[in-house]
């Protein structure tokens, strides 16, 4: 990943490397789209009854004709698809036929939701990326963006805790329809009463507790190490 950010940026600033090729990331306006329209054909591709495909994104917007094309195709191959999208989106699920396995939501809450994230099963060798590109056609094919994989399961294991949590929501989400309409979400139970930013906001204030914790149990363990020096 470092070599790829060195390649990128000596790209920036000089206007010309001898040779762009990516190991890791994922920047646009050269390698994103086409890395997503052949993970979403993979999806596809690798989907059975048995074990279907899935993929998740979670962004600002998702505009872009050819993304969203793929979609459809891959959801009407069985691949569920499941979209977090603040603002415009393009796709409609609940078509007959389209997008039946498609659902869409939109988080309305004390925050302002700005973060992408993009997730595919792949067969259960499970991909998790994050960065600054949305689904839009400027920020794939207009500007230089960058997604990055993440690799690590402490941080893989939070994406995938921040995807359940917000999917799940029943106080902040809103739902779209097949009409493209949006009804929100209502509470079925008083656990769900606590929308999702707040449960977030919880996890954030149990991992402080924890690391604190953690901190202060090294202060100790130190301090007695030198009392017995």
């Amino acid at each position: 990943m470092g070599v790829d950010a060195t390649e990128l940026f000596n790209y920036l600033t000089t206007g010309y490397t001898p040779e762009r090729y990516y190991r890791s990331l994922l920047p646009a306006p050269k390698v994103l789209k086409v890395a997503l329209l052949a993970r979403i054909e993979r999806e596809r591709e690798l989907s059975t009854p048995e074990n279907p495909g899935l993929i998740q994104f979670k962004m600002n917007a998702l505009e872009d004709v050819d993304i969203t094309r793929a979609l459809y195709k891959a959801s009407r191959d069985g691949v569920r698809v499941d979209l977090i999208v603040r603002d415009t989106c393009r796709l409609r699920p609940g078509l007959p036929g389209l997008s039946e396995n498609v659902s869409v939501i939109s988080v309305v809450g004390r925050f302002l939701e700005h973060t992408r994230v993009y997730y595919f099963h792949n067969g259960g060798e499970e991909e998790y990326f994050i960065g600054s590109a949305d689904t839009m056609k400027r920020n794939l094919e207009s500007r230089v963006e960058v997604v990055a994989p993440v690799t690590g399961e402490t941080l893989r294991k939070e994406l995938r805790n921040l995807l359940d949590v917000q999917l799940a929501d029943q106080r902040n989400a809103w739902e779209m329809q097949p009409d493209g309409t949006y009804v929100q979400r209502k509470p079925r139970n008083e656990d769900e009463e606590k929308g999702c930013q707040e449960r977030l906001i919880e996890l954030a204030q149990n991992r402080l507790k924890q690391a604190k914790r953690y901190q202060r149990g090294r202060t100790r363990r130190h301090i007695a190490g030198r009392n017995l020096r």
